[in-house]
């Protein structure tokens, strides 16, 4: 599978997930229904129905959707689903990895600061 989609309905005060980018993945957002407030790079705008945004990988595609309007929003998220899938919280400081198969047992998500060097425990 190489794109997949989505459909969000977010009721008042919900929001798709937090700040994010990705590498290795795009992302598009279509706006179905209602006026969600989109946050990227460049600040904050509220969409309209039909609008459709893009955004590609790593931070210039920063983003999160969000409904702050009294009526539900409802959006469709399009992205290429390549493996894996890594992405990035800048405000919470988070990395994620999935490897969006059958397995979980590399899946992770870990505070950016918890890096350590290439060699860290290896033997000499």
């Amino acid at each position: 599978m190489r794109i997949g989609a989505t459909v969000y309905e977010l009721s008042p005060g919900q929001r798709i997930c937090p700040h994010h980018y990705h590498y290795n993945d795009e992302e598009w957002l279509l706006v179905v229904e209602g006026r969600p407030t989109l946050r990227t790079p460049t600040g904050e705008r509220e969409l309209r129905p039909g609008d459709l945004v893009v955004f590609p990988d790593g931070p210039a595609g920063a983003h999160d959707t969000s409904n702050r309007t009294d009526s539900d929003v409802r959006v469709v998220t399009f992205s290429t689903k390549r493996k894996p899938a890594v992405a990035v919280s800048p405000v919470s400081d988070k990395i994620a990895i999935w490897r969006l198969d059958d397995g979980e047992a590399d899946e992770v998500i870990v505070k950016r600061s918890a890096a350590v060097e290439y060699w860290e425990g290896e033997a000499k």
